[in-house]
Formats: C-alpha cells, structure tokens, sequence
C-alpha cells in the first residue's frame, strides 16, 4: 500500500468467520413452493399429479431438511434425492390427479417422508442393472433409508421411508 512500506498490516486471522447468510436461488424458491402449497412438515400437501411437481416436492423437501430441520448436507441431499424418487413414482404410476407429501420426524434423530395417492397398486423393487436408466427409483429408496414400506389406506395407499439422521 502507497505509503505505509514497512508498516505491519494486520493480518487475517484463520479461524471461523461468521459469514451473512443470503437466500441463493434454491432458498428462494423452496420459499416460494412452501408460500403456494404448503408447508410438509405441518400437513399433508397436495401437489398435481405432473412432472414438474417433482421439482415442487424437492423444493419442499429441501426447505424443511435444511432450513427447518437443520439436518447435515449429506442427509438433506438424501432426504431430497428420496422425496423425488417416490414422487416420480406416484406421478408415473399411479395415473392419479393429485398426491400428498408429508414430512415428520416421529422420534429423535429420524426422519420420516410419506407419499399419499389414490391407487391401490403396489410398488414393486425390481432388480438393477448397471446399464439401466430408469427403474431405480425404489433401488434407491431401498439403500438410503433405514426402512421403507407402504400402508394401504381405505383409498389408496402411503408409500413411505425413515432415515436416521444425525444431528449438526
């Protein structure tokens, strides 16, 4: 610096620093998809039976694993990649007009994620092959979660899984 040669300039120190936290892109539409539909964690929300709800649910998703529950990337990045993979499959298979999210945590250090819809169908695990690009979609469900299952209801069935999180 002009005119300070030879004077010590304090140096930054290495350690932690509080940083401002800003809404990225991603916050603000989960913010958004939480304002038009609902909030998981509170109620069951009803999402139209399309393609792009699986971009609505992740969204939801994400707001309450990250923000709300505070859960580690990791898992919230599991808990997302989930939600999509059974809203994929309820919009795909079910030829439902709508279907619900709900998110819970029923016990300390679990996380529980249900998919509601109308059709008495079973999902069915079917074997994985390295080459394939789709049906993978419970395979997932399957190696990520601690459990998962489906409860059939009066009219239709809940499609659900539980993961054990650890807490930050």
């Amino acid at each position: 610096m002009a005119g300070l040669e030879g004077v010590e300039q304090p140096r930054q120190r290495m350690g932690a620093v509080a940083a401002k936290w800003a809404p990225t892109v991603e916050d603000e539409r989960a913010l958004k998809a939480a304002e038009l539909f609902g909030n998981p964690a509170e109620e069951v929300v009803r999402l139209p039976s399309r393609p792009e709800s699986a971009a609505t649910a992740r969204r939801l998703a994400q707001g309450v694993a990250q923000r709300q529950w505070m859960l580690p990337p990791q898992c919230s990045e599991n808990v997302v990649l989930l939600v999509s993979e059974l809203v994929g499959n309820a919009v795909r298979h079910t030829g439902a007009r709508i279907f619900g999210l709900r998110m819970r945590r029923p016990r300390p250090c679990w996380v529980r994620v249900e998919v509601q819809d109308p059709s008495r169908g079973l999902p069915c695990l079917m074997p994985v092959q390295p080459m394939d690009i789709s049906g993978r979609g419970l395979f997932l469900v399957d190696k990520l979660s601690d459990r998962w299952g489906v409860d059939l209801l009066p009219r239709g069935k809940t499609t659900w899984f539980e993961m054990r999180v650890a807490e930050r």
